[in-house]
């Protein structure tokens, strides 16, 4: 069988049995791309010539390229996954992956805005127009929520009970929670869907909430380059992304007092350990404010 019909049959199983979203499927198919074109290289056409050698070799090309630590780890995931569902198939009978470890992931914090900061960039957007007022209330309800900016994007009308105060997504493993959403940002919902929102529409149907000039739901992407512009509008320094906000969010409401557990059904994360980093993170923060204040620090 060629290597393509076996990585599309792969991801196909990643889909529709594991249920597995779609930015899972993209990034696998990135990663085994990126395999493809080195076993071409190589001239190997056939996995059964793929041994731990081959996987050492492709992954320290990763290296010679300079490519992010987290980027190597996510392809030997990737490998690892893929190869497994080989052997379950019985398409192979060994399983080059075996002896084959991930490098550890490197100890670097989440950049974390301060609530300062925080209130600079929301208070960025000029409100006095359609885009404005949307952007508002995108960025007070990223920060209010900590929605990942895939849950912001595929956020539905139908997803929001602002009267009850909560809101509903679905984020990874096609998993539904329910979230708290503050005063605030709920004001911002309700002036951007009354104001706004109509005039994005301009009469079309749509059941996302935040619309782009077409009245269609926002990419991930234009999301990104807004807040990138906000960002040098409220003079931050930091290199903030989308993630970024639902870091700060989890960090403040932490370090006010929140429960770790109930961090974790917030930021919906399957597994606490996911969680535990934002108590570095404030461990951190506390260091450095004693270093800064503390006259003999």
């Amino acid at each position: 069988m060629e290597i393509e019909t076996q990585i599309a049959d792969y991801l196909h199983y990643s889909q529709v049995e594991r249920g597995l979203s779609r930015n899972t499927i993209i990034s696998y198919r990135q990663d085994l791309k990126e395999f493809v074109a080195f076993l071409t290289q190589k001239n190997i056409s056939d996995l059964h010539d793929v041994d731990r050698f081959v996987i050492l070799d492709f992954l320290q090309s990763k290296n010679q390229q300079h490519q992010a630590r987290n980027s190597v780890i996510h392809a030997v995931s990737t490998l690892r996954r893929f190869f497994r569902y080989l052997m379950q198939e019985k398409q192979l009978t060994e399983n080059p992956m075996a002896q084959v470890d991930a490098p550890k992931h490197a100890q670097t914090l989440p950049q974390v805005l301060t609530v300062d900061e925080v209130d600079r960039l929301l208070a960025a957007p000029d409100v006095s127009t359609k885009y404005g007022c949307r952007d508002r209330a995108i960025l007070e309800t990223m920060y209010a929520t900590g929605l990942r900016v895939s849950e912001l994007v595929h956020l539905k009308m139908d997803d929001l009970h602002l009267e009850m105060g909560l809101i509903q997504t679905v984020g990874k493993g096609n998993k539904e929670r329910i979230m708290p959403i503050g005063d605030v940002a709920i004001e911002w919902l309700n002036r951007y869907i009354s104001e706004s929102r109509p005039q994005l529409l301009k009469n079309r149907q749509a059941v996302e909430v935040f619309l782009n000039a077409h009245g269609s739901g926002l990419s991930r992407q234009s999301i990104w380059k807004k807040l990138k512009q906000y960002v040098a509008l409220a003079g931050i320094k930091k290199d903030v992304t989308p993630h970024t906000l639902r870091h700060s969010f989890a960090t403040h409401i932490l370090e006010n007092g929140a429960d770790l557990r109930i961090l974790q059904e917030l930021l919906g994360h399957a597994d606490i350990s996911t969680t535990q980093i934002y108590t570095h993170i404030s461990k951190k923060r506390m260091t450095d404010v004693y270093r800064k204040y503390h006259p003999r620090a």
